[in-house]
């Protein structure tokens, strides 16, 4: 028997209706319950959702650029900006000339930042275990593969 055989789910009365099967109500819904257990443990190192976010495309190694940002992330361009100057005034990234376009401004993470990158991911990691806790170990993989495969599909 697992832990999650001995908690009882609540099924809302309206998971009736047909609009519970409509795979965009799903994805939000499910959105909308990580962004609450994520924000809520971020709030442990002053991050949010969308700042760890870009945090950890700064410590991805791929240099990404506020662009590519903005871009990866669905945001506007100046919610980017907002983004980083507020990580830049904590000391968590640091902005640095493109390597292939001296325009562009790519985005970096600090040693300070990848330290509170480390850190702030094991706990998203375990945030994102408490999310999908209904689902077995393999489910996730295979939820994972199918929402990456939804998305990218065809991309070059």
């Amino acid at each position: 028997m697992s832990v999650q055989d001995d908690v009882e789910v609540s099924v809302p009365r309206l998971a009736e209706a047909a609009i519970a099967d409509d795979i965009g109500l799903l994805l939000a819904k499910l959105h909308a319950a990580g962004s609450v257990l994520n924000n809520r443990t971020l709030a442990a190192f002053e991050l949010r959702e969308r700042s760890y976010s870009v945090l950890r495309l700064a410590c991805s190694g791929l240099e990404p650029t506020q662009r590519e940002l903005a871009d990866f992330l669905s945001l506007d361009p100046s919610q980017i900006v907002a983004l980083v100057d507020e990580l830049e005034g904590r000391g968590l990234v640091t902005r640095e000339q493109g390597r292939t376009d001296r325009r562009q401004k790519i985005v970096l993470a600090t040693p300070e930042g990848a330290s509170i990158h480390a850190a702030a991911e094991a706990a998203v990691a375990a945030s994102e275990a408490e999310t999908l806790s209904a689902l077995a170990p393999s489910e996730t993989v295979t939820l994972r593969s199918l929402l990456r495969k939804a998305l990218w599909s065809g991309a070059a």
